[in-house]
């Protein structure tokens, strides 16, 4: 049984599946959906359910017609998830203790695999670092419970110092039938490699769902010294703040999440950002705003 506390979300595609296999969504495969196709003759479709006497009468060839109809099918979903260092951080405060991001990835992962399930489609999971995660992959299935129980292993993960250039290669995992993908990171990559990922993947619906904290650039002090450390090179700073250099700091992090949208919106992505915590009804919310049914 998958865990009582996991809330799902409800979420539509914007094309056709091509999935001989029946589902929810609306599919090019003739079935017994539906949605009408048009008519064909019953030799070249022989289900005798599907006559339409008035179309038959109509021929003047006096063949048999039946009517075709669209089934609905399944669709594959998903998750990309960022294990990189910089998900290691830790901020907000919720119910006593400070969540790391790579835990809120867990909730989305989990939310995603229960409400694709509920959707009748196919889950699957991927993560990366500097490379593919050979032991964070999960295969397309119908079942939830591995991508589950591997999301929950999820939040005791603590990532080394490494960066998220395997983003470029989660593409050679993904089927070549067009897929709805939640790419889940705090998006702290170069913006090239973010870029190249996605001239690649454009074949697929990719939901890009950006980890964010607020304590990441709205908490620190007007004055003092600050050491810092980049998770993913080790490197380490000693910082000298003041109000200029503050102001500097959270000028950056506009610009950064301003450069993130844009490139998202340059290749018809609209990014749901998640700052502190993972709200399922409000990724409903995105699918009814910017996702055509």
């Amino acid at each position: 049984m998958l865990p009582e506390h996991i809330k799902e979300f409800t979420y539509h595609i914007g094309w056709r599946s091509r999935s001989r296999r029946p589902g929810r969504h609306k599919s090019n495969q003739r079935g017994m959906g539906m949605e009408f196709r048009g008519h064909t003759t019953l030799l070249s479709y022989p289900d005798p359910r599907r006559i339409d006497i008035r179309q038959t009468i109509r021929d003047p060839m006096e063949q048999v017609h039946v009517r075709i109809f669209n089934q609905k099918s399944v669709t594959p979903v998903f998750v990309l998830c960022d294990m990189s260092g910089s998900m290691q951080y830790a901020g907000a405060m919720q119910n006593g203790s400070a969540r790391k991001k790579i835990e809120i990835a867990a909730d989305v992962a989990q939310s995603v695999a229960q409400s694709a399930t509920r959707n009748r489609d196919l889950v699957g999971f991927i993560g990366f670092d500097d490379v593919v995660r050979e032991d964070w992959l999960c295969t397309l299935s119908a079942r939830p419970h591995t991508t589950v129980e591997m999301a929950e292993n999820l939040r005791h993960y603590v990532a080394p110092e490494v960066g998220s250039r395997g983003v470029v290669e989660t593409i050679r995992l993904l089927p070549r039938e067009r897929s709805l993908v939640f790419m889940v990171s705090d998006f702290h990559m170069p913006i090239s490699d973010l870029e190249e990922s996605l001239v690649l993947m454009q074949r697929h619906h990719i939901v890009p769902v950006v980890l964010w904290d607020s304590t990441e650039y709205t908490d620190l002090p007007e004055f003092g010294i600050a050491s810092v450390t980049d998770p993913e090179t080790g490197a380490k700073r000693t910082l000298f703040l003041r109000k200029a250099y503050r102001e500097r700091i959270l000028k950056s992090f506009a610009d950064r999440r301003k450069a993130i949208e844009n490139l998202f919106l340059r290749f018809d992505m609209q990014p749901f950002f998640v700052e502190n915590s993972f709200d399922a009804d409000q990724l409903s919310e995105y699918f009814h705003q910017y996702v055509a049914a």
